[in-house]
């Protein structure tokens, strides 16, 4: 299968301290209705660090049932622990996810070896595709390039990686040594652009949380080769790319999401609610996106 196109990295609605199942759903429906490819529940921008287990599995299930075979749904089931990785993963392919999201090994800061060993046990275990996931600045460790390529040759599951170093070269880097097949996305919307040129297929995106419908239409005008509209829609947006991260992920965009009236903009702790000055500014970045 491919991940081409837009996959957003859903957050996690909470009430009163519990999983809102209602605005999980029809945040779902309002991505569908904006023309994703997939969905991506309970990765790191879903808070998958402070659910419960219960709750994470819940999350899934929830996703799995309201996406009704009409989008992709890649489960965020990483951790820094592998034998956890491995419970959850046999868990959503159990429940029926179309793949999974695998983040680094947060803490722990393995060797690649260690890394090799960890991603491969998990891959080992289940069937449906794997999407390696590499963000240094939050997992104090890359995906070294060498240890992708290894991934890819010695587990036909592992097929992608969500690149979210915040380099375009290591795109172009990755794109001369792994198999024919592999696949690259960008993890950072404001370099989803720089990333489709370099050779990546898509994003797994938190801006499209917001705006799905502009999102997915500017990864769709790239691959379809309109070139001038995905760099015109790129630069609208780019304001808002930058300003979503503004706070840690995903306080600004939940923010974003309560302002429209869909969720609350709770979060859990060790995250808290966004500075006035930051909501100010938040607030200014929204006003062209007003009645989306």
């Amino acid at each position: 299968m491919s991940f081409a196109g837009t996959h957003t990295a859903l957050v996690t609605p909470f009430r009163e301290g519990a999983f809102d199942v209602a605005a999980f759903r029809a945040l779902i429906e309002a991505q569908i209705a904006g023309g994703v490819e997939g969905i991506v529940p309970v990765g790191t921008t879903g808070e998958s660090p402070t659910v419960t287990h219960d709750e994470h599995t819940e999350i899934i299930r929830v996703a799995v049932e309201a996406a009704a075979g009409r989008c992709q749904v890649i489960a965020g089931t990483g951790s820094n622990s592998t034998a956890e990785a491995i419970d959850l993963s046999l868990e959503a392919e159990k429940l029926g996810a179309t793949a999974l999201l695998l983040v680094a090994p947060y803490y722990n800061k393995p060797s690649q070896e260690g890394l090799y060993r960890h991603f491969k046990a998990i891959a080992d275990a289940v069937k449906i595709p794997v999407v390696l996931y590499s963000i240094p600045g939050r997992c104090g460790v890359e995906i070294a390039v060498e240890t992708v390529v290894r991934l890819a040759c010695d587990c036909p599951n592992i097929t992608c990686i969500k690149e979210a170093g915040g380099t375009v070269e290591r795109v172009s880097a990755l794109r001369q040594v792994v198999p024919e097949g592999f696949e690259i996305v960008s993890g950072d919307d404001s370099l989803t652009l720089p990333f489709l040129a370099a050779g990546a297929v898509g994003v797994i995106s938190v801006a499209s949380n917001y705006l799905p419908k502009e999102v997915s239409g500017l990864v769709r005008d790239w691959r379809e080769g309109r070139i001038t509209e995905a760099a015109a829609t790129h630069h609208r947006l780019y304001p808002l790319f930058k300003v979503l991260f503004i706070e840690p992920n995903p306080v600004p965009v939940k923010y974003a999401l309560a302002r429209r009236g869909v969720m609350t903009a709770d979060v859990r702790l060790p995250l808290c609610e966004m500075s006035e000055a930051n909501e100010k500014k938040l607030c200014a970045a929204l006003v062209p996106f007003a009645g989306r």
